[in-house]
């Protein structure tokens, strides 16, 4: 009998091709690895041992020795692991025929890819006896489902498929690379022991710091390694701002995983523009920079259709296989939600991990039931603890008065601060001060020649107040400017601060994960809980008596992001209503009148309803729920900044010019990237003003900035007429 192959070498003789043997047996027992943190090893074994089936079939075998007959693989294995297997091979089904295309909806054809469904897909390839050399073992009840009768708890149910779909689609990935990239490297050599030792030596010099506030963030620290000893599941860590949550929280996490043999520590903070930050932080507490990966959207590579390309050009999402991942909510809920490969591989790596929220105030309340349900079935089912880091509990406790089934439970919920009240009275540094309306013209005289912050709600208004001030001592802050500009006017505002007049004009992004040190702060009306962030950037250390927040509501032109327009009113109501609307009281009327109003919509697309109204079939619109399962209405492209002082260095122009590896060239240009609209974009590379690079090899992911004058080196980013670019003289 002629041996059957996986892959073939066109430039090598037959002999030095992949066996099909050798990859389902080493894919198989890569899947078993990893999904055996959380007790589906088996099921993934046999997922991983059926996904290339079909390549037994002649027309696949003549297609790798050259032939232009197009044969798919993916559809056979699916329709055995079904035929075979009950509802655990329906799973496993989803799995199988969605490893190279994405998991697919049940039923119902999807205007998202892949658009074919399940049951039309298997359909449509023949049954396939198995080679006399693969034996299957028989199928085990996985460990998530354990505690589960005949009828389908639905949302525990399509969770666990696409762990199990990343269990399997990992191990492809990777077992694929090794045979085409025999040296490719891999994994990560410390040990989450050593690290602690290393935050240990960190810590140690605040030991000896005087004052109340350091004496409090202290106690904070002390509360969360007195709290890692409880038992794995689902915690709060209610801090205000300046009272060290970041260093206490990772404290929390190390300690904690170290007690119960969690593999890594998932730090999901709001913003993109605080990912880098809050990565070097740790990389510098740690003292192992490759401990830490920062892994966020700017390059998610989601158009590439082919998945085959995209494995082969290591375009996919990394597998977060480092003890220390920081990312963002969108990219960390949009994946559990995901449905293609490129997002869903690192998911099983989320199991038995410590997963710290950062403001767990911003999870998206659009998508709150979601969420909710999400994090509570990592802690039931997977091993994980979950850590909602705030200064602003959001009331999204059945306790508070929330209606929705997946409503936290208090009494599930462990507090790690010490008496987070007391905290909040002894840490209390600011007096909030309600303006009203002020002009543009009203707030440059108000502000100029002091030292403040002054953060609005959209890029828009910032740059026009910027315009209005620039000068000596005015700093200017957007995500219109580039995450190496960002960062170096951030190190010069801190070096200023204690000595200088400083006027920072900036966007929300300062308000979190940016230590700064205000004397007062001047905050457009925003929720309760950016106006604590903002009021956290003032009076930070407690030199002064009471720093001041200034509340204003611009002038008509410059309105909230619509999404916050709700927030803004009730806060409004709120400041009306407590003369300290940083209460805990204060801040726990806000949330409830912004989740619990009959205008709110936790669950905005039904992905509940459409998961758990089902009856007792295993058919979830898996395409359908990823195409819509989207955080950010606002959809950005990356434009990288070519030239001048916060453009591309040496190292990253040589890698985007030469470097095989698009993953590696995206990770090195993060620091030199803005993210604009489809639309300017497109604008931009049809004036000439922007160019595609290595289109042939990477499509249209890296796109240049060529015209300068676009970028200000003060203020960055700003199309002179954005939507008629096609008048500049380029």
């Amino acid at each position: 009998m002629l041996p059957l192959f996986a892959h073939s070498r066109p430039e090598c003789p037959i002999d030095h091709w992949e066996l099909l043997s050798d990859h389902l047996f080493n894919v198989g027992n890569a899947a078993k690895i990893n999904a055996d943190s959380f007790g589906a090893g088996t099921l993934a074994r046999i997922a991983g041992l059926l996904h290339d089936l079909g390549k037994v079939k002649p027309e696949f075998q003549a297609r790798l020795a050259g032939s232009s007959i197009r044969a798919s693989h993916s559809g056979e294995g699916a329709r055995y692991a079904q035929e075979k297997y009950g509802p655990l091979g329906r799973m496993l089904a989803y799995c199988i025929a969605g490893h190279h295309a994405g998991l697919a909806n049940g039923v119902g054809r999807s205007d998202a890819r892949p658009n074919t469904p399940l049951d039309e897909r298997l359909k449509q390839v023949n049954r396939i006896e198995l080679p006399d050399w693969l034996d299957i073992p028989d199928p085990e009840r996985p460990a998530p489902l354990e505690g589960f009768g005949q009828t389908f708890p639905h949302f525990e149910v399509q969770f666990f498929i696409r762990m199990l779909f990343s269990a399997l689609v990992d191990a492809d990935f990777i077992e694929t690379e090794r045979f085409y990239t025999l040296d490719a490297p891999r994994g990560w050599s410390g040990s989450l022991n050593n690290l602690r030792v290393a935050l240990d030596v960190y810590l140690s010099r605040f030991a000896s710091a005087e004052g109340t506030v350091n004496q409090l963030r202290a106690e904070v620290l002390n509360g969360a390694a007195h709290s890692a000893a409880e038992p794995p599941g689902l915690f709060s860590l209610t801090v205000p701002t300046g009272g060290g949550k970041t260093l206490s929280s990772l404290r929390f996490a190390l300690d904690h995983a170290l007690h119960y043999e969690l593999r890594r520590v998932v730090y999901v903070v709001p913003f993109t523009s605080i990912i880098e930050q809050t990565a070097d932080v740790f990389r510098y507490a740690l003292q192992d920079a490759d401990a830490v990966l920062e892994h966020h959207s700017a390059f998610d590579f989601q158009r590439i259709d082919d998945e085959d390309k995209v494995e082969r050009l290591k375009l996919a999402a990394q597998n977060w296989d480092r003890p220390i991942v920081v990312t963002t909510a969108v990219q960390f809920f949009e994946s559990l939600f995901a449905n293609r490969t490129s997002k869903c591989r690192k998911l099983h790596n989320i199991a038995r991990s410590v997963i710290v929220f950062d403001e767990a105030q911003s999870l998206p309340l659009p998508f709150l039931r979601p969420c909710l349900a999400a994090i509570q079935e990592l802690a039931r089912g997977y091993g994980c603890s979950a850590v909602l880091c705030t200064a602003t509990q959001p009331a999204i406790y059945h306790e508070d008065g929330l209606k929705a089934p997946e409503a936290l439970l208090r009494a599930d919920t462990r507090e790690i601060a010490p008496d987070p009240s007391r905290l909040y009275d002894h840490l209390k540094r600011v007096k909030v001060v309600q303006l009203g309306t002020l002009t543009n013209a009203d707030l440059v005289e108000q502000v100029r020649h002091r030292s403040a912050l002054v953060i609005v709600n959209n890029k828009k208004q910032a740059r026009a107040l910027f315009d209005e001030l620039r000068g000596e001592g005015v700093f200017h802050l957007t995500t219109n400017m580039t995450a190496a500009h960002r960062h170096a006017v951030l190190e010069e505002v801190r070096e200023r601060l204690p000595n200088e007049l400083v006027l920072l004009i900036a966007t929300a992004l300062v308000e979190a994960g940016v230590d700064l040190d205000f004397p007062e702060v001047w905050r457009a009306v925003a929720g309760i809980d950016s106006i604590a962030q903002a009021a956290g950037r003032c009076n930070r250390e407690g030199k002064l008596d009471s720093g001041r927040v200034f509340v204003f509501s611009p002038e008509d032109g410059y309105p909230p992001p619509k999404e916050l327009e709700r927030n803004a009113e009730i806060a409004l109501r709120v400041m009306d209503e407590h003369a300290d609307p940083l209460s805990p009281e204060a801040v726990n009327a806000y949330f409830k009148a912004l989740f619990w109003s009959s205008a709110a919509e936790l669950d905005s697309r039904s992905v509940m309803e459409r998961i758990c109204d089902n009856g007792n079939q295993i058919d979830y619109p898996f395409a359908d729920i990823a195409a819509d399962f989207s955080l950010i209405e606002d959809y950005t492209m990356p434009l990288i900044l070519g030239a001048g002082p916060w453009g591309m260095d040496a190292y990253a122009r040589r890698l985007l010019d030469n470097s095989p590896h698009a993953g590696a060239i995206a990770r090195a240009l993060q620091r030199y990237t803005i993210g604009v609209p489809p639309k300017i974009l497109r604008a931009l590379i049809e004036v000439n003003a922007a160019s595609i690079v290595r289109r042939e090899e990477f499509g249209e992911q890296f796109v240049v900035l060529d015209n300068n004058r676009l970028y200000d080196n003060e203020a960055g980013f700003s199309p002179e007429r954005p939507d008629d670019l096609g008048i500049l003289n380029f």
